[in-house]
């Protein structure tokens, strides 16, 4: 008996599929189409979650923001509808009470880069984001720095006049190649020294706002503005293994307790929860993918149908070829797996040609996409090799299944009955 993989075998298939071309085109293109929707399916789904969660940029999506608003009920007598201010203490308080917070940045900000102008270097002016910050705030939000440094702790103990102004600062105030280290810009009438200049890394939220953005100590920002001990707002990051979600009651219940307000006063403190966003969008595009592979597995499942129905009537055509077999002694298994291999030859190799044609259209709208620049919500078309193994795992499942009903009526026909038919 020749083995599953020997020369005459793989002759013999050959020649099954080319005896009928335009048929075996045809039911290779429900198998080829199939895989190509899936693949691309997926691609997309994957395009449009890379554009998205580039718009939560750099900053650590274990992170929140967090910042002070009117209470909405009164408590220890005091009125509803009062306004208080997060304090500098506050900060050492939380890290205290939860140790799982990895940074904790208090924040303070001035004018807005659609603002009066605030910022004046010899006869040039413009207005731009000021932020009074802490050092690790760099942690949170990474951003290169392309000259000098960022903020340090010497420059918070020391409340030094210093700054790092983002590129869009940079073109406004200075000359090309002009040096940019060690001169001074007047903030609202206050002279800072730069010491560095930076652009975020891969910035995909307002990289024109993030380029006109100025950082300086946030104690020479309080003592320069006169904010005293207040914090206009906190960035809050937990540690890796914990997620800041889980620990957002623990934070709110202390700042409330601290604040004199109502624990029950939900209102009281505004928060925005990059962690929970970012997992809504992480969810979103699980169902996308789920869908992806449904609507692709529906498709493919047709010409799957198409391929058994192609090897039933290649069975019925050989049906006296199969009583010779039989009668000269070929085994049930023999006939079986050469109706098998021969639906599993022309699916996976239709898959393939499926696949690497969807291959090509991913690269194609790739190439477009470095053409003509970015599209919104949409980045890097892909699919991973992941996909493309699990995607070929479903077509030798595929073809086996396809193959089965033809190879078991195939060994089903008695030899002498197979014989007998014209």
């Amino acid at each position: 008996m020749n083995s599953m993989f020997s020369r005459d075998r793989w002759d013999e298939i050959l020649e099954a599929l080319n005896a009928n071309k335009f048929r075996t085109l045809l039911t290779a293109f429900g198998v080829f189409w199939g895989i190509t929707i899936l693949v691309l399916l997926l691609a997309l789904t994957n395009g449009l979650k890379n554009g998205v969660t580039a718009d939560f940029g750099d900053f650590a999506t274990n992170s929140m923001f967090m910042w002070s608003q009117g209470t909405s009920k009164p408590y220890k007598g005091l009125p509803k509808g009062r306004y208080f201010n997060f304090k500098i203490d506050d900060v050492a308080a939380l890290k205290t009470a939860v140790p799982n917070l990895k940074y904790v940045s208090p924040r303070n900000q001035l004018g807005g880069f659609n603002g009066a102008n605030n910022v004046t270097r010899g006869t040039k002016t413009g207005a731009f984001e000021i932020y009074g910050d802490y050092p690790e705030y760099i942690k949170q939000q990474p951003m290169d720095i392309l000259q000098g440094r960022f903020l340090s702790y010497s420059d918070i103990n020391a409340k030094r006049k210093i700054c790092v102004i983002g590129t869009g600062v940079l073109n406004s105030l200075y000359d090309k190649g002009e040096p940019v280290l060690g001169t001074y810009i007047k903030i609202n009438g206050v002279n800072f020294m730069v010491v560095g200049s930076f652009k975020m890394s891969n910035s995909q939220g307002d990289e024109e706002q993030d380029a006109n953005t100025i950082y300086m100590p946030f104690t020479t920002f309080s003592q320069a503005f006169n904010r005293g001990d207040t914090v206009g707002w906190m960035a809050l990051t937990a540690q890796d293994h914990v997620s800041i979600t889980t620990l957002k009651p623990q934070v709110f219940n202390i700042m409330k307790a601290r604040h004199k307000v109502d624990p029950t006063d939900d209102r009281a403190i505004g928060h925005f929860d990059l962690s929970e966003q970012f997992g809504r969008v992480n969810g979103l595009f699980s169902i996308l993918s789920f869908v992806g592979y449904f609507v692709g597995a529906l498709v493919l499942m047709s010409g799957i149908i198409g391929i058994s129905n192609i090897m039933l009537i290649v069975v019925k055509e050989r049906t006296k070829e199969i009583g010779v077999r039989r009668a000269l002694g070929a085994s049930p298994w023999a006939i079986k797996s050469q109706i098998l291999q021969e639906s599993l030859m022309l699916t996976i190799l239709a898959g393939m040609v499926g696949i690497s044609f969807a291959a090509f259209i991913i690269w194609g709208m790739n190439i477009l996409l470095d053409y003509y620049g970015p599209v919104d919500n949409f980045a890097n078309p892909s699919v991973s090799m992941q996909v493309i193994f699990t995607a070929l795992i479903i077509l030798i499942v595929s073809g086996v299944l396809a193959g089965l009903i033809p190879a078991n009526s195939a060994t089903k026909m008695k030899p002498v009955d197979a014989l007998r038919i014209d």
